[in-house]
């Protein structure tokens, strides 16, 4: 039977003894706590070295080796040297293993966990090899070294920084001016490090370390990185209520032991001393044993928080008034300057979002962070204006702690819509584009449900209506394409390249084989047979379709950046439904979300992308460009519903339609389509001589210029046929709820 005695510094009210068998070998394990007096310790070491095959030193520094250095402890040394007769350890070899082994396997197993983290070291000189891979993760290590032993006011915050204060420190701490040095101005630096813990997502330390520095006012909700957690220190992180508890060192035995005694079992196995024995042995016999961290859960539930930032933006000089305290008597000279000077502010946090809970179980939360330019401000200026600005938002995202930043507004439409920004930045980011387009369909095919104007096949459970993408040959307008062919009769793909329409038409066919799919590049003349127009063109600006053609109770749905109809073509048509965004609903109550122009724990799709990305830790750039793939609209729809997202409101031009304003919509329609000549040929005729027409019934929607050209094409005697089938007959109406108008916020998504 091979014997260990360990001496530990601790309280002797903690001692015990046991036997167990370990890499084949009967062990007989006992500790010796010698109550912090570094004189009894000696002795016991000195005493029992006789009667042991392997000694190990517990709760004591170690000798610390931090980039270059070698630091060595003294007292550490002095103890060591009495045990001449057998091996004698304070574990610090396997303490370096098994805390790179723990950070790689929390990273793994619980994926992605540390991106980004507020790491808060207590002691980094200890922990040195854990701090380099926890850096291959997040750049926000800071570490409590100068502040402990010297009252240094501020952090260390880098590696770097670390290592020059240890090649350092023994000509500041050295002596009896070292030792006044630590021990004085204790009030300050208790207070200071308080203060950091409570900042921190991560604490490391040992548990006389957390102990001192930590208190149930800073470390619920925190995790900590630790050794040795037996019951009593559980209970301590419980009452603390600490999130995650990852001990270093494994529970191989019934007793709870420190890291100095595995290495001492180990060492009396091998019959070897610390020094003949290579990390590559180590590992070895770890890979054999399948060490693994254990994960504690104090409060008997894990709560896996991820953390997002989102990018806004006031849209118009109202915002900026509105956020500021500007009189509304201003003049507007003197507003034009304060919207330039608006443009240079840094950015700032508008609000802090929490309580975002997945029915997963996951949680998110995140900043709104806000930069002055206002889409005015952005054209007139350079792409790299805009860039410095999300830049230096994406520093202030990192600094709190955010694993992915989303582009909202004009910010994702700006230059090559967040590619530079995404290459530039050392956050994941996203523009949200991809659940945009979701969205906007999603909210069509409700719309179109609410107005009650198609009908649903009760054999292929497609919906009995045609509909039309322009700007099909475009990366949303494919992905629009696509979805519309899977839930309609017949789908319109209309661009400018006759190739490419037919390139898609062969890829729609290839996923939906039953899908009736036509090709136009001459679309005028079908708008008036569609009941749903899809417009996602590059247009900037053009005129993309003639909406006095548009059938009654058409459902047009704009998911162009800039939108391809303005405010002014929307209003010609009280009978036309024009979408530009449905909004999307949280699962659960959300804490902190000041005013964005929506209804509590409603959100505009582009941010929930960025929610739902971090509630699934995909700490990615998931959509930057003007490419939006196909594959990752249909993934983001998906991760949405399974995270609880809704569809809440529907959005047009000047807001979110009530259903009031949807019924009213229904009511000119119907009352339109009475009168209505139906589709216009596809190859239009020269119309016959004008003729005076009999005036039409008395009815506001034919009093546009839409009721003018469909009195005209019925004077016309039309020759050839239509390209595509008529519409569908009318449903019942449906029922109309209430709901109020919002108003906008100071800054907008």
């Amino acid at each position: 039977m091979k014997k260990i005695v360990t001496v530990s510094l601790g309280s002797s009210r903690q001692d015990f003894s046991f036997t167990t068998d370990f890499l084949g070998e009967r062990f007989q394990v006992k500790r010796l706590g010698a109550d912090n007096d570094t004189t009894k310790a000696w002795e016991l070491l000195r005493r029992h070295q006789t009667s042991a095959d392997a000694m190990g030193l517990g709760e004591i520094g170690d000798h610390w080796h931090v980039g270059q250095s070698t630091l060595i402890n003294a007292e550490t040394r002095r103890l060591l040297n009495v045990v001449t007769r057998v091996p004698a350890t304070t574990g610090a070899t396997l303490r370096r293993l098994l805390q790179v082994r723990a950070v790689r396997h929390v990273q793994h197993e619980l994926r992605d966990y540390f991106n980004n983290n507020i790491v808060l070291f207590l002691s980094g000189m200890r922990n040195y090899d854990m701090a380099l891979a926890l850096s291959d993760y997040t750049p926000n290590l800071q570490f409590a070294d100068a502040l402990t032993q010297t009252g240094a006011p501020k952090l260390l915050t880098s590696l770097t920084q670390l290592e020059l204060y240890a090649k350092g420190r023994d000509l500041v701490l050295s002596g009896r001016p070292g030792e006044l040095l630590e021990s004085a101005l204790t009030a300050f630096k208790n207070n200071r490090l308080a203060a950091a813990v409570h900042k921190s997502h991560v604490i490391v330390g040992t548990f006389h370390e957390i102990k001192a520095a930590g208190s149930p006012a800073n470390l619920e909700g925190k995790t900590v990185i630790t050794s040795a957690v037996d019951d009593d220190r559980l209970a301590f992180f419980k009452h603390c209520k600490v999130n995650l508890v990852i001990d270093v060192s494994p529970k191989l035995f019934e007793h709870v032991v420190g890291v100095n005694v595995i290495e001492a079992m180990i060492l009396a196995k091998l019959g070897k001393s610390p020094e003949d024995v290579s990390d590559d042995d180590f590992i070895e016999i770890l890979d054999e044993l399948d060490l693994k961290p254990r994960l504690l859960h104090p409060t008997g539930k894990f709560r896996d928080i991820r953390r997002f930032a989102f990018v806004i933006h006031p849209l118009s000089q109202e915002f900026i008034r509105k956020g500021l305290p500007i009189p509304k008597a201003t003049p507007k000279f003197i507003m034009n300057k304060v919207e330039s000077m608006a443009a240079h502010m840094p950015p700032w946090v508008y609000c802090k979002m929490e309580n975002i809970v997945s029915p997963t179980g996951a949680e998110a939360e995140g900043w709104l962070i806000t930069v002055g330019g206002t889409p005015r401000e952005m054209l007139a200026r350079s792409p790299e204006f805009t860039y410095r600005r999300l830049l230096a938002a994406s520093r202030l995202a990192e600094k709190m702690g955010a694993q992915i930043m989303g582009l909202g507004a004009f910010t994702k439409v700006v230059g090559d819509a967040g590619v530079t920004v995404a290459k530039r930045s050392r956050l994941p980011i996203t523009t949200g584009n991809s659940y945009s387009a979701s969205g906007a369909l999603w909210a069509a095919a409700d719309a179109m449900k609410r107005m009650g104007l198609v009908q649903l096949d009760p054999k292929s459970k497609k919906v009995m209506a045609k509909t039309m993408v322009i700007g099909a040959s475009g990366s949303i307008g494919s992905v629009s394409a696509r979805l519309l062919a899977m839930a309609f009769d017949e789908v319109v793909i209309a661009g400018r390249d006759m190739k490419k329409l037919e390139q898609l038409k062969a890829s729609i066919l290839q996923d939906t084989p039953d899908a009736k799919v036509v090709c136009a590049t001459d679309y005028d003349a079908l708008l008036g047979s569609m009941d749903m127009i899809v417009t996602s063109t590059s247009g900037a600006g053009k005129k993309i379709l003639d909406i006095t053609k548009v059938k009654p109770g058409c459902v047009i749905t704009d998911v162009a950046r800039p939108l391809d109809l303005p405010p002014e073509e929307v209003a010609k048509r009280p009978d036309v439904l024009v979408i530009e965004s449905g909004e999307i609903e949280l699962p659960t109550k959300v804490k902190g979300l000041k005013s964005i122009g929506l209804p509590p724990n409603v959100v505009y799709a582009c941010l929930a992308e960025t929610i739902v990305l971090a509630l699934e830790g995909r700490f990615e750039v998931f959509t930057v460009g003007r490419d939006t793939e196909w594959e990752k609209v249909k993934e983001i729809y998906k991760l949405g519903l399974r995270h609880g997202m809704k569809l809440s409101a529907i959005s047009g031009v000047k807001g979110m339609y009530t259903d009031e304003d949807i019924a009213q919509v229904v009511k000119l329609a119907r009352k339109a389509l009475k009168t209505w000549g139906g589709a216009t040929p596809a190859t239009p005729v020269a119309p016959a001589p004008r003729k005076r027409a009999a005036a039409p019934a008395k009815s506001k929607a034919l009093a546009s210029p839409a009721a003018k050209k469909v009195a005209a094409a019925r004077r016309t005697k039309a020759t050839a046929p239509d390209a595509v089938s008529k519409g569908a007959s009318p449903a019942a109406k449906a029922p109309a709820k209430k709901a109020g108008r919002r108003t906008p916020a100071a800054t907008a998504v």
